[in-house]
């Protein structure tokens, strides 16, 4: 139960980085400033940070439109699907 809460907690601390990263993006973006790579905010997402990615693109409204960022989060997201069913059966598995 505790790695459980521990990894629940880095989705937290990685989400707030995530959206923060989003949120500094959007700013240099309107003003005509040096933007985050897109690699970087994807890592961050990959790193646990997607839920606060995903957040920052419908409140900011940043990153929502252009379609190869949308696939390549969406495809992020479904890799961490997976990941939580892969461990979810193997821990029924074990537990009957």
């Amino acid at each position: 139960m505790l790695t459980l809460l521990v990894v629940l907690a880095i989705y937290g601390v990685m989400s707030l980085v995530a959206f923060a990263a989003m949120a500094l993006d959007k700013r240099a973006a309107r003003r005509g400033l040096s933007r985050i790579p897109e690699k970087t905010l994807h890592a961050l997402e990959l790193a646990a940070g997607w839920p606060g990615s995903l957040l920052a693109s419908k409140l900011l409204r940043h990153k929502s439109v252009k379609p190869s960022y949308r696939v390549t989060r969406w495809a992020i997201i479904a890799l961490h699907a997976l990941a939580w069913a892969a461990w979810l059966v193997w821990r029924f598995a074990r537990a009957g």
